[in-house]
C-alpha cells in the first residue's frame, strides 16, 4: 500500500493530486486541511487550519499514524497562501506572521515530524514534495511575503535533503515549482491593483489567452514523476516543466 498525506487537499493542486491518486487501488490518501470536499473509501481527512500554529502542533500526532502494509509513505506540502498583494511599507505586520505560518512553519513541523516518525522505516520509500512556486527565484512586487517564504521553503528542502544523504537514510526531498495553474491563487491574482502589482496585466492576459495550467494536468504529472525512482543527479528545486512526461 502506498500512503500519501497531503495538505490543502480540498481544492486547486492539492485535490487535484488527491483525486489523480486515488485512481489507483493501491494508493490511500490523508488530506489535512479545514475543509472536506472529497469522498472516497480511501481517503480521510483530518480537519487542520494550517494558520494556526497551537493547532498545528496539538494534531501532528493525528497526521502521522502507523501506516499498516506500506511499501511508500508521501508528504505533499502542497498549501500555500499568497497574502494580500501590496508593497512592503503598506502591509500590516501581521500579514508575513500568516503567510510565514502556512509557508514555511507548518511545512517545516510537518517535515520534521514526518522524518522523526519514519527515519528509521528503511525498508519503505519515503519522499516528500513540497510544492513551492518560480516566485521563490525572483523578486516580484506587491509579492514580498510570498517569494520570501517560497524561498525558504526551497532552502529549508536543499538543507533537509543534504541532511539525509548525510545520515544515508534514503529519504528523497523536493521542492517543485509546479507553473502558473488555473486555481483561486489566480484569480486573487488577478484582482489585485496595478499600482501594487506591476506584472498585473500580464497575469489576467495569461488567463485570457487560456495559457493557465489546468491543476489536473499538473497533477497527472506530478504524480508520474513522484511513482518513478529518482533520476541520477535530480535536483532538489525543480519546475514541473523539468520533470519527465
Amino acid at each position: 500500500m502506498h500512503y500519501y498525506i497531503i495538505t490543502g487537499a480540498s481544492r486547486g493542486l492539492g485535490k487535484a493530486l488527491a483525486e489523480e491518486l486515488l485512481q489507483h487501488p493501491d494508493n490511500r490518501v490523508l488530506g489535512v486541511c479545514r475543509h472536506a470536499t472529497i469522498q472516497h473509501e480511501r481517503y480521510r481527512h483530518q480537519p487542520l487550519d494550517l494558520s494556526d500554529m497551537l493547532a498545528v502542533q496539538n494534531n501532528l500526532f493525528k497526521v502521522f499514524t502507523p501506516c499498516p502494509g506500506a511499501a511508500s509513505i508521501t508528504l505533499i506540502n502542497n498549501a500555500g497562501v499568497l497574502g494580500e498583494v501590496k508593497y512592503m511599507g503598506e502591509l500590516p505586520n501581521e500579514h508575513f506572521e500568516f503567510v510565514f505560518d502556512v509557508n514555511v512553519i507548518a511545512p517545516a513541523m510537518l517535515m520534521n515530524t514526518f522524518l522523526a516518525t519514519y527515519q528509521q522505516h528503511t525498508g519503505i520509500a519515503r519522499t516528500i514534495l513540497n510544492i513551492s512556486s518560480g516566485a521563490a527565484q525572483r523578486p516580484v512586487d506587491g509579492w514580498g511575503a510570498y517569494c520570501a517564504s517560497k524561498a525558504a521553503l526551497d532552502s529549508l528542502s536543499s538543507v533537509a535533503q543534504k541532511e539525509q544523504d548525510l545520515r544515508g537514510s534514503g529519504i528523497r526531498i523536493r521542492s517543485l515549482a509546479p507553473g502558473v495553474l488555473d486555481t483561486a491563487m489566480q484569480e486573487h491574482i488577478r484582482a489585485a491593483a496595478h499600482e501594487q502589482f506591476s506584472e498585473a496585466e500580464r497575469f489576467a492576459g495569461l488567463h485570457l489567452q487560456g495559457e493557465l495550467v489546468n491543476p489536473k494536468d499538473a497533477a497527472a504529472t506530478i504524480v508520474h514523476w513522484l511513482q518513478q525512482p529518482a533520476r541520477p543527479q535530480e535536483p532538489v528545486v525543480l519546475r514541473i516543466s523539468e520533470l519527465p512526461q
